[in-house]
């Protein structure tokens, strides 16, 4: 059975990646700063959980080893950490922007690099960064965000290019929209226009039909948002 490794791992999109990725017979290692959160991930799935913080080289490399106690290869590998830091230019705080853009896109490279060294041998895998549409336009007041979100856009792309024809598919997947929850409520009249926000068992699936794209037709990024979004 092959080893899938998701960064960033909890409620919503994750939980939903690590259900579909164990119903495909994945060994699973889910990595969170709170893994008490995972509890019920770990109970249905069987999953290692360990404690990280993304942009901490030494806990990156902590949990990339322990795929090698595993009977299996690493052959996907998954970053969801995001931070925001919302507010004007003028009132923004220095060390909280430093904080934030370390997990977003300096977290993606450290995951990147432990993957690349596990994959690179066996000359196969995936690595799939969740981005968003900050990553592509920088909006009013989220100046944080976008650094952080155009960091890992711009090494995913990087990426792909490099490891593509060594046989490790590179996925940026661009959520532009909110993210259905148990806390959030549909914001455009959920009567009348339905789905207004992403449901993330359909995310999901986008994530789980790139990882069975050949080779011969291979894509390196995917935007998905709700029909009812504006772009």
């Amino acid at each position: 059975m092959g080893i899938a490794i998701i960064i960033g791992a909890g409620e919503g999109l994750s939980a939903s990646l690590a259900y579909k990725l164990h119903d495909r017979g994945y060994q699973l290692i889910l990595a969170a700063r709170n893994t008490e959160k995972l509890a019920d991930i770990q109970k249905a799935t069987g999953a290692t959980v360990v404690s990280c913080d993304a942009a901490e080289a030494v806990d990156m490399e902590r949990v990339f080893n322990l795929a090698d106690s595993m009977d299996g290869q690493l052959e996907v590998a998954i970053y969801n950490p995001s931070a925001r830091v919302r507010g004007g230019i003028t009132e923004l705080d220095a060390k909280a922007v430093k904080s934030a853009i370390l997990v977003t896109g300096y977290g993606a490279f450290l995951m990147a690099q432990q993957a690349a060294m596990k994959m690179l041998p066996n000359g196969k895998g995936a690595i799939l960064f969740t981005g968003a549409s900050a990553g592509v336009k920088g909006y009013p007041n989220s100046s944080t965000f976008a650094m952080g979100k155009f960091a890992l856009r711009g090494l995913a792309q990087s990426l792909a290019r490099e490891l593509h024809p060594q046989g490790i598919h590179i996925g940026h997947f661009v959520i532009d929209g909110g993210i259905r929850n148990s806390n959030r409520q549909e914001r455009i009249d959920p009567e009348n226009n339905p789905d207004s926000m992403l449901d993330p068992d359909a995310i999901a699936d986008s994530y789980m039909y790139f990882l069975d794209q050949p080779r011969s037709s291979w894509s390196w990024e995917i935007e998905l948002r709700p029909w009812v979004e504006k772009f």
